[in-house]
């Protein structure tokens, strides 16, 4: 998957693209809007690290931290785009 994102920040809008997993978390996260991405609502081998390469490149994320029970209970992180965004494909994939 490859893909350009528009981030809508403040005064001014910065336009990257991605491909790969971080073309793909990206989607993710913009889909999701103010709901955010947890792990277990959009499964993937690596949240942890797709969202540290995309503030790498200067995209906001917040994690928030929520409880959660059941046999291993604990911890697990959720992440919302702290900003507007839209994203387009490049080439002929889909987004989904």
């Amino acid at each position: 998957m490859k893909i350009r994102a528009t981030l809508f920040l403040s005064e001014q809008s910065r336009t990257f693209e991605l491909k790969g997993r971080l073309g793909w978390a990206m989607v993710q996260l913009v889909e999701a809007g103010a709901k955010g991405v947890t792990p277990i609502s959009r499964p993937a081998p690596r949240w942890s690290g797709y969202v540290f390469d995309l503030r790498e490149l200067g995209i906001p994320i917040e994690t928030i931290m929520e409880p959660h029970e059941g046999n291993y209970p604990g911890l697990h992180a959720r992440y919302v785009l702290s900003c507007d965004a839209e994203v387009q494909p490049l080439g002929s994939e889909a987004l989904t």
